[in-house]
């Protein structure tokens, strides 16, 4: 029999393949079962008041449902204002409303948030500012049909949580979570959407988990936040915060439930491992810390320019930006999708002849050989203390391939982009 050598890319292959097959055979056994939210809870949908008819068919659709498999709730200008007025500006609320939101409560796995078309805030603001609400879990999709501000779509979010969980957010602390969208929005359009969340969920994890209400306390909360993410403020600025942290410090929050949806933002929810497979396994049925009805969204009713983001996606721009750069294009994260993709669905790489020679420039010898493998872009991935060698070889009998390194480029992209203030008066239906 002609012997081949394997390059260490393809051993690398082999072993992804047979620990990956059984690693998700067995996590979708887990996690097949709970794929909704619970038994007895309900599914809303909230759909701004101004959108057409036609509008709010899209909605459905973009959701994945029907206006008889959920509960449907309007959301009026005079809704947002309850809360927006003396907050944001009038630009801000502006005069229609456009925003929609689906929301499912969950029993646990925290906030997970996805947004369509809202330029003004993003999905994690979202998702922080819901804990500041008191909602501790739930996922959202919260969208609308033409790009907006998304600043009034907080609102339509809490009335669709109370509606559908049945419980009663306490007033003042809607009216603090509508506060702090308004600020980490403003405060993003001066430093970015980014580093405005991250200094905001930053400060508002240490001063509920210190229960730190004195002023000046916050204020150098504040100020070492600040200075460590590398972001410079204006007095204005910090006082603003200072006193958003006070209003919030005065509520008594769940700091489990605190830190579970704040480690989802950063991607640090379980250990890299059992995080990957977590979130693999959501693209495959989801389940009721998976994103559930995030899943199920169509993305294509809104357009190759819609504008969209999400918490889930937290996992895989950490894991893919953690890797060695190639220059194949494709990182870690995507390269797994695609190969468990090739299991259940088909691959152009899964057809290629097992027994096509491999084209080896190396010499061949009896350690090295083993059976073919085709080529299907998995690169073995690297050890981080050998980071620098790329090209060592792979030894096939490891039995430990999964290394702490990866292979493929970083995806920086950020899909938001700065847009216009409000639901505009003037937005086209």
């Amino acid at each position: 029999m002609e012997k081949f050598k394997m390059k260490a890319p393809q051993r690398a292959s082999r072993c992804i393949r047979r620990s990956f097959s059984a690693l998700l055979a067995a996590s979708l056994i887990c996690t097949g079962l709970p794929i909704i939210a619970s038994a007895d809870s309900s599914k809303v949908v909230t759909l701004g008041a101004n959108l057409s008819d036609e509008q709010k068919s899209s909605m459905y659709e973009y959701f994945g449902t029907t206006a008889d498999e959920v509960d449907t709730i309007e959301v009026t200008n005079q809704d947002e204002r309850k809360y927006m007025e003396g907050i944001a500006t009038e630009a801000q609320i502006g005069k229609r409303t456009y925003s929609c939101s689906y929301v499912e409560p969950t029993e646990d796995g925290g906030i997970q948030v996805k947004v369509a078309n809202l330029t003004f805030v993003t999905s994690s603001m979202i998702a922080s500012t819901l804990l500041t609400s008191g909602v501790e879990n739930c996922n959202v999709v919260a969208a609308s049909p033409i790009e907006v501000s998304g600043t009034g779509a907080l609102t339509g979010i809490m009335m669709a949580y109370e509606s559908a969980s049945g419980e009663e957010l306490n007033e003042e602390q809607k009216a603090a979570a509508t506060e702090e969208l308004v600020t980490t929005g403003e405060l993003a359009g001066e430093i970015g959407q980014q580093p405005a969340s991250d200094l905001m969920n930053q400060v508002k994890q240490e001063v509920i988990e210190g229960k730190i209400t004195d002023e000046g306390k916050i204020e150098d909360t504040v100020n070492k936040a600040a200075e460590k993410a590398g972001v410079d403020l204006t007095d204005e600025q910090i006082a603003q915060i200072v006193s958003l942290m006070q209003n919030i410090a005065q509520y008594d929050y769940d700091v489990k439930a605190l830190k579970k949806t704040l480690d989802n933002l950063e991607g640090k929810e379980e250990g890299f491992f059992s995080k990957l497979v977590s979130t693999i396994g959501g693209f495959f049925g989801g389940g009721d810390d998976k994103g559930g009805i995030i899943n199920s969204t169509n993305d294509k009713i809104l357009g190759d320019n819609a504008v969209i983001d999400s918490t889930l996606d937290g996992i895989k721009d950490k894991v893919n930006k953690n890797e060695t750069n190639s220059d194949e294009g494709e990182g870690f994260f995507d390269k797994i999708v695609n190969f468990f993709k090739g299991i259940f669905g088909g691959n152009d790489t899964e057809d290629a002849d097992p027994e096509a020679p491999v084209d080896d420039s190396e010499t061949s010898t009896p350690e090295d050989t083993a059976e073919p493998q085709s080529d299907d872009n998995a690169d073995a991935p690297d050890d981080p203390a050998d980071a620098d060698n790329p090209d060592d070889s792979f030894d096939a009998d490891d039995d430990d391939p999964l290394k702490n390194g990866h292979d493929g480029d970083a995806e920086d992209d950020d899909p938001l982009k700065d847009s216009h203030d409000g639901d505009a008066e003037d937005a086209s239906e």
